[in-house]
């Protein structure tokens, strides 16, 4: 008779401190939700004050769990290079690092770009990213412990049209995440890049520019991933036992097969 397999754990991040940012909505906001569940400690940072700190008191009102906000724009990258300094001490030893934080700005053709917005996406979806793992990493090589789970996005691995500010950002910041793994592969540091389909945030609102039509228009006729399911992924990857890093996830809706293959208006059942 054949013995049953021993009971597969879990590791447990009960107690320790995870820095999210974009935390005031969507993805970000979903996984504070999902750590505070877990016991984790917060810092959560995002430019909005205010949803942050409503977002906090809830999070501490059902979870009980220390929560510390930091407003700030992630683009400012001497504030960045502050922060591990600056942070209370209770909330100094970052052990789950989420650079969350991300945006679209616009579908132009190359020809048609705005520079101004491709150097907020760069400065946003890419130097920032590179600047939280530049501050919060030393600490994490002398503990020789941590997790980076960056956000990155099918753009990241796939270019489409409309896409020549964004899919370039999120390629770069996907380089950045294989080249992070190379890095610490001799340490107990485990980096995960979180790649996203269509997901329905305030995401393409942003990229629209507030055009409510065309923002509902990404998502008609399909049923999209959440932010919720997003951060589900996110915490199988912090959650899986030390000596398993998952190097990357690809999450489509389940009537994607690629960046705009949706097959739309698809009957349920």
């Amino acid at each position: 008779m054949a013995t049953a397999p021993p009971p597969y754990a879990p590791y447990k991040i009960a107690g320790q401190t995870v820095l999210i940012t974009g935390a005031s909505a969507g993805i970000g906001e979903a996984c504070a939700w999902r750590f505070a569940a877990e016991g984790c400690k917060l810092v959560l940072i995002a430019r909005r004050q205010e949803r942050l700190e409503a977002l906090a008191a809830g999070l501490r009102q059902h979870y009980n769990v220390a929560v510390h906000t930091v407003a700030m724009d992630v683009r400012d990258l001497d504030a960045i290079a502050r922060l591990p300094e600056e942070l209370p001490e209770e909330f100094q030893e970052v052990s789950i690092l989420v650079p969350n934080a991300g945006l679209a700005l616009g579908v132009e053709a190359v020809h048609q770009l705005r520079m101004e917005d491709v150097r907020t996406m760069l400065d946003t979806n890419v130097l920032s990213v590179v600047a939280f793992t530049r501050a919060f990493t030393p600490a994490m090589v002398q503990r020789n412990a941590g997790h980076l789970i960056f956000m990155s996005s099918i753009a990241g691995v796939e270019a489409y049209a409309g896409g020549a500010g964004y899919c370039p950002s999120k390629h770069a910041a996907e380089a950045f995440a294989v080249a992070a793994r190379h890095d610490f592969v001799g340490t107990n540091i485990r980096c995960t890049s979180i790649q996203p389909g269509a997901v329905k945030t305030e995401f393409s609102m942003v990229r629209y520019k507030g055009d409510e039509a065309k923002a509902d228009a990404v998502y008609q006729g399909i049923h999209p991933l959440l932010a919720q399911d997003i951060a589900d992924n996110v915490l199988y990857a912090a959650t899986r036992p030390l000596h398993v890093q998952v190097a990357s996830l690809l999450v489509l809706a389940s009537h994607q097969s690629s960046a705009k293959g949706l097959a739309r208006v698809v009957k349920q059942g």
